[in-house]
């Protein structure tokens, strides 16, 4: 009997640590340390609204804004679409025909722009959330979006070194280009 009495003790200690102690500190923390981060870091365009997160991609297909990664989900399709919270690539092995019949329709709707078909816009990243391009997915599409624009190629590639997210410390990774900031950069 007493061992059982010891065993509930101990399990009603370590629920109360791991259930309520150990997350509301974890909460405090971030609140009081890190609140961009701890609320999702969310972007608002120039009227105060928010727009997204800098750490979730979304789908742009207007001329005017530059482009993102594909996504193997639908996250945010369409104009009046909710994002679904899900994440996931589409586990297509190389080989998969339909995959094939993705990427050369991406090829072929880019060669329809007249933009050379890059790796970042064809391929979409392991969560399918990337909110990064590279630095040469955002160069291929400069000509595009400063003639949607009216803004001459300098104005525009000034606005994409400005949203450009160098290498961790200066040594690992690579450069990426933060879609959504750069477009809401545009925008303003």
């Amino acid at each position: 009997m007493q061992d059982l009495i010891i065993s509930l003790r101990s399990i009603a200690i370590l629920w109360i640590l791991t259930a309520f102690l150990y997350p509301l500190l974890i909460f405090l923390i971030g609140q009081t340390a890190f609140p961009y981060q701890a609320n999702g870091s969310l972007l608002r365009n120039a009227q105060g609204k928010v727009v997204g997160s800098a750490l979730i991609g979304q789908t742009f297909k207007a001329d005017k804004y530059f482009w993102s990664r594909p996504s193997g989900i639908a996250y945010s399709e369409g104009d009046d679409a909710a994002p679904t919270g899900l994440s996931g690539a589409s586990n297509l092995a190389p080989d998969n025909p339909e995959l094939l019949k993705r990427i050369q329709a991406e090829t072929q709707g880019l060669r329809d722009q007249d933009l050379e078909p890059i790796a970042d816009l064809l391929y979409s990243s392991g969560s399918g959330l990337d909110p990064h391009i590279s630095p040469a997915a955002a160069e291929a599409q400069v000509e595009r979006v400063a003639r949607a624009r009216g803004l001459s190629v300098d104005e525009v590639r000034a606005r994409i070194s400005q949203n450009t997210d160098g290498r961790f410390l200066g040594i690992f990774g690579e450069p990426g280009v933060k879609v959504l900031s750069l477009n809401l950069a545009l925008d303003s």
